[in-house]
């Protein structure tokens, strides 16, 4: 189970409900190398929660800070279109 901070909800929040080419035209270095170690960490274990059936509790995690399951599958799709990997 991971720790969230609210960066990292809002990382979510914000992958959520972006477009992934405006994103990427404003993304530098920090940035990249953020959604690489740590969201996209957290959005690698949701997304085997999900489809392989493990109890991390990340969904539980999530919904807790107000992230739907149509937000889960926003940012991990948007997240892909920038190039992290998520499964």
């Amino acid at each position: 189970m991971i720790d969230l901070t609210l960066e990292d909800i809002e990382f979510i929040k914000i992958l959520a409900t972006s477009d992934s080419t405006i994103l990427q035209a404003g993304m530098n270095d920090a940035t990249r190398k953020r959604l690489d170690e740590r969201v996209g960490v957290i959005l690698r274990e949701y997304y085997h929660e999900n489809t392989q059936n493990l109890n991390t509790k990340c969904t539980e995690q999530l919904m807790k800070y107000g992230i739907t399951e149509d937000d889960g599958k926003a940012a991990i799709a948007c997240a892909r279109r920038l190039g992290i990997d998520i499964s």
